[in-house]
């Protein structure tokens, strides 16, 4: 069992949140106001979901989620690069422009949020996974009609292991999880975003 924080307390960050505690890990969901409700309730019938501010949810898990808006998420984790010392951040989010709507531009082209997180913070082990796919198939891939793929970035292969443990405990059989290698291919996963307005059209 692993004590897990969740950084974003909205339909990604809950619904991670019920899925990784009815696995078996406690659960620590970090809101910016720990008071409000989150998107799904799911500490309200799930023992080990608890809630705090998001700088205790990091200090205090022993593996941290960042499931915060991609286009704010690097400030807000940069000012937590105490908390989040010596541990691993898996990375779940998108870096997008917000344009009203659909995707908007990404925020770091040539780049990509997950890099840009473990340049600010070189003392975590940061993993990119999960982000390329509508939030409750990253809890529930068996819904698919057609097996799945999540992939994983990362520099750190101990990291990246780790997070595979996780991404089983999901739901996500190994066969189904590609290592695409170093924290630098995150820039694919990442801008697979873009396509999705030309599908929705």
């Amino acid at each position: 069992m692993t004590s897990i924080g969740i950084l974003g307390a909205g339909r990604v960050g809950a619904n991670l949140a019920g899925g990784l505690a009815s696995a078996g890990h406690d659960v620590i969901l970090g809101r910016r106001n720990p008071k409000a409700r989150s998107a799904a309730p799911t500490e309200d019938v799930h023992p080990d979901i608890s809630c705090s501010d998001q700088r205790t949810a990091a200090r205090t898990a022993d593996i941290v989620i960042n499931a915060t808006p991609g286009d704010s998420a690097l400030d807000r984790l940069a000012d937590l690069r105490g908390e989040l010392a010596g541990k691993i951040l898996v990375d779940v989010s998108n870096a997008t422009r917000d344009a009203g709507g659909p995707p908007g531009d990404l925020c770091y082209p040539g780049s990509s949020l997950a890099e840009q997180l473990q340049a600010a913070l070189p003392d975590t082990q940061v993993v990119k996974t999960l982000n390329t796919m509508l939030f409750m198939v990253m809890t529930a891939p068996e819904v698919l009609a057609t097996p799945p793929t999540v992939y994983v970035s990362g520099n750190d292969e101990l990291a990246k292991k780790t997070v595979g443990g996780l991404l089983g405990d999901l739901g996500w059989q190994p066969v189904w999880i590609e290592d695409l290698g170093d924290i630098t291919t995150a820039r694919a996963t990442e801008a697979m975003i873009l396509v999705v307005p030309h599908i929705l059209c």
